[in-house]
């Protein structure tokens, strides 16, 4: 299973450098979970990905978040949302069985400077997450959890550390609170297999920062621990990020493979 996760920022913007994506660089890519569809879902273009072989389940709400899994292989046991009415207004989740594992899509909160509003529901939505993961799976289970979790995980995962000491992304209850998520039972996939490798899934379209590899690595697939001696590889394509039409999504897609 090749399995993707892309953070479109807008799936109608986006459709034609994805499909140029899928061809062009002919990944054979089994599951497309993409992020921030900003659409509703009526409005999602499931013929255009029918007729490229995938069957899309969508969690998707006008002009802001979206997530969706699109899948080559059949979808079952499907779930939109936590079960909460309060973080269900924003569409961020999404998961469903494809095969013998469970895929979780994310689009987790942007969050905002230390003591404001989406400050707090960021780590809200973070232990709401946890919470959820306890009620619905166990870490012994197959889980492939993909997504942006708009947090750097370490220094190594932003482009200066001290630039961006304490910034949105890199407070330390930020990334305390994704790490409570990978010591829930997750294996971050890219730093098993490259312990030392600076890559980058996110650049500012500002300044050309695509073109000084002035980044954060924010984009992340997990995956529990019955999995980790089936993934074959991990890979961040800049491809579609430094194309200039059409244009490009400020995230770049994350690629693994898995024998399963």
């Amino acid at each position: 299973m090749k399995i993707c996760s892309w953070n479109v920022n807008s799936i109608r913007a986006r459709k034609e450098l994805l499909f140029e994506w899928l061809e062009k660089r002919n990944y054979d890519i089994d599951v497309l979970c993409l992020q921030e569809l900003k659409v509703e879902e009526n409005k999602f273009p499931f013929k255009d990905f029918e007729e490229k072989g995938y069957n899309c389940i969508v969690n998707a709400q006008k002009r802001y978040n979206g997530v969706c899994i699109c899948s080559k292989f059949p979808v079952e046991n499907v779930i939109k949302g936590f079960g909460d009415d309060y973080f269900d207004q924003q569409k961020r989740v999404i998961a469903g069985k494809i095969k013998d594992t469970y895929v979780i899509n994310l689009y987790v909160p942007h969050g905002d400077l230390r003591g404001e509003d989406k400050y707090y529901y960021k780590l809200d939505w973070y232990e709401k997450l946890y919470k959820w993961l306890n009620e619905n799976f166990t870490p012994d289970q197959p889980i492939i959890m993909v997504g942006d979790f708009n947090v750097a995980l370490e220094d190594i995962d932003v482009y200066d550390p001290q630039f961006l000491k304490d910034s949105i992304g890199t407070m330390p209850e930020e990334r305390q609170a994704l790490k409570k998520i990978l010591d829930w039972g997750f294996i971050d996939t890219f730093r098993y297999l490259y312990p030392d490798r600076q890559q980058f899934t996110w650049w500012d379209y500002i300044g050309g920062a695509i073109w000084k590899n002035e980044g954060m690595r924010i984009d992340y697939i997990f995956c529990t621990k019955p999995l980790v001696d089936k993934l074959k590889s991990v890979e961040v394509d800049l491809w579609p990020r430094r194309r200039r039409k059409p244009t490009p999504s400020d995230h770049a897609p994350v690629i693994a493979e898995f024998e399963v």
